[in-house]
């Protein structure tokens, strides 16, 4: 007789196992599709309210080419090598530059004589830390999103589980 319930009820509980998974796997379709959304909204929020440019934070620093820009301000710097200072083009249009902005000598920005006589710009260390800091945002709203999305779709299915065992001692 118990061979004979058995029987009975075990198709129906593999069709309702079925059934929890597909609702499971759609839940989570669902999930990741609003958690793309919903992560992608607080990035470019939080890329906004930083006020980071992007264009600024990963480009190379600008540096004057007598053969491809035109020099519009000269100053005096003092280069490391030398014993007087050097007029330098501090202000300039690049004639590749389709914006039509003039560039910028940075203030930063080091020169210096080389051994041959000539001079050159020492790059020196950059290092930008807003670009480690953007990345690292980056990656922990990406972690913070697949942590949120295992928990719901856990809980989902917990839910669904508990809701099955519930209804298989009631019957």
């Amino acid at each position: 007789m118990e061979q004979a319930f058995l029987n009975e009820i075990a198709p129906r509980l593999s069709v309702e196992a079925e059934q929890r998974a597909g609702r499971v796997r759609r839940l989570g379709i669902a999930v990741s599709i609003a958690l793309i959304i919903i992560c992608n909204v607080i990035l470019l929020f939080g890329v906004w309210a930083s006020g980071v440019n992007l264009d600024e934070l990963v480009r190379s620093p600008d540096y004057f080419n007598a053969k491809q820009d035109i020099c519009l301000r000269l100053t005096w710097q003092k280069v490391a090598g030398a014993s007087e200072p050097m007029r330098l083009c501090s202000e300039w249009i690049n004639l590749s530059d389709p914006s039509g902005k003039t560039h910028q000598l940075q203030n930063d920005m080091k020169v210096r004589q080389g051994a041959d006589g000539r001079y050159y710009v020492d790059q020196g260390i950059r290092a930008d830390y807003r670009l480690l800091g953007v990345a690292l945002f980056v990656v922990v709203v990406i972690v913070m999103g697949a942590v949120v999305q295992r928990y719901l779709v856990r809980r989902y299915k917990l839910h669904l589980d508990a809701a099955a065992g519930q209804t298989s001692f009631v019957q």
